[in-house]
């Protein structure tokens, strides 16, 4: 990114945060959290301690950042090395996201940007000007995806709730501040767990790792009562849904199942893991000493606001997670696709000097196919 762009970027993200610092706060022992930063063009600036709203305010304006963190451990010497830090225990966290998601991307909301001779275009296999295959994908607004995480999510509260036994009044959710949500679950009997332990909890919610036997399959002696059934609880009532469709069709395909024998219904498990597993980032769970980005804070991937969300069904991310204000400024804009944000439409631009709202303006610098004039 240019220094021009980083100027312009910096004071819009100073001035946010000058305005809408009541979304910020430290977490509860903030003494005991580690925060860091990062500058635009700029490496990690970590192991910083907080202990205050008033301190992080100081650290946001001095420093202008890219992008802003904190750690979902607690430590007792949070600002020393990692080795020296004592971790003590570490809110679970959960994260989803439309790249995770994707067996494709999006037709109408991906451009590509070639490696070889830097020229942006529309979703394609090559680049329509070198036909190389060296490129790189961004995603702009795209609805169908953040409904597929908002989906992702809800199948995740239900396991949380039903079968983690965690209260529902526990479970916090955050738009990312670009193309998905993190869980939080900031206070329950599993912060003092490690990392081999939250990696069998995202293995239990990702439905991975999952044998013949643990739905009652046995290769000698079997019998079909003691194949899951659609009053069992956690995964065996999910894939008795799945198996049978209805109860009526229970006896019929639990007898197909027999017959087909162990090693096709271990194939069954491994074909349902990918259409009912939730899917988590399973290193973001079971990583204990991740620093995460900062509730209230601006993603530098869009410029728009990780924030806490209310109702899930009625959140809008591109209308509700955007702040930057609506002051008409120039750009220079390669986008050769429409995308919408505050329910106005942009582009296509093709290599265009345009005036657009600031909030556009740094949406597609964010997304790297604006430049200031």
């Amino acid at each position: 990114m240019n220094g021009k762009d980083v100027t312009f970027l910096e004071n819009t993200f100073k001035k946010f945060y000058f305005e809408h610092f009541d979304l910020l706060h430290v977490p509860d022992n903030p003494n005991q959290r580690e925060f860091g930063y990062q500058k635009f063009n700029g490496g990690m600036n970590r192991h910083i301690s907080l202990k205050s709203d008033k301190e992080l305010h100081l650290l946001l304006m001095q420093n202008k950042p890219s992008d802003v963190y904190c750690s979902n451990a607690r430590y007792t010497f949070p600002n020393l090395p990692m080795a020296e830090k004592d971790w003590q225990n570490a809110d679970l966290i959960f994260d989803i996201d439309a790249k995770d998601l994707r067996k494709e991307y999006p037709k109408n909301n991906t451009l590509i940007k070639c490696s070889t001779c830097n020229e942006t275009s529309s979703l394609s296999e090559l680049c329509p000007n070198c036909q190389s295959t060296k490129l790189s994908f961004t995603t702009l607004t795209c609805n169908d995806c953040i409904k597929s995480t908002k989906d992702e999510v809800l199948k995740l509260n239900q396991i949380l709730t039903d079968d983690l036994g965690i209260n529902q009044q526990s479970i916090k959710i955050f738009f990312s501040g670009n193309e998905g949500f993190h869980i939080y679950v900031p206070k329950s009997e599993y912060e003092d767990v490690g990392s081999r332990e939250r990696a069998e909890i995202a293995d239990y919610i990702m439905f991975r790792g999952t044998i013949p036997e643990t739905f009652g399959f046995r290769k000698f002696n079997m019998n079909k009562s003691t194949l899951p059934k659609f009053e069992d609880s956690g995964w065996g009532g999910r894939l008795a849904k799945h198996l049978y469709g209805t109860k009526s069709n229970r006896p019929k395909i639990s007898q197909e199942i027999i017959s087909g024998g162990y090693a096709l219904f271990q194939k069954r498990l491994e074909n349902y893991r990918d259409s009912i597993g939730i899917k988590i980032d399973p290193n973001v769970t079971q990583d204990i000493h991740r620093i995460f980005r900062l509730p209230g804070s601006i993603n530098s991937k869009s410029g728009l606001t990780k924030i806490f969300v209310e109702d899930l069904k009625k959140f809008d991310p591109y209308v509700d997670a955007c702040f930057i204000d609506e002051d008409e400024i120039e750009v220079v804009v390669n986008c050769p696709i429409e995308f919408s944000l505050k329910k106005k439409k942009f582009g296509p631009f093709n290599n265009e000097q345009v005036f657009v709202p600031k909030f556009a303006a740094v949406y597609m610098m964010c997304k790297g196919v604006a430049s200031s004039v």
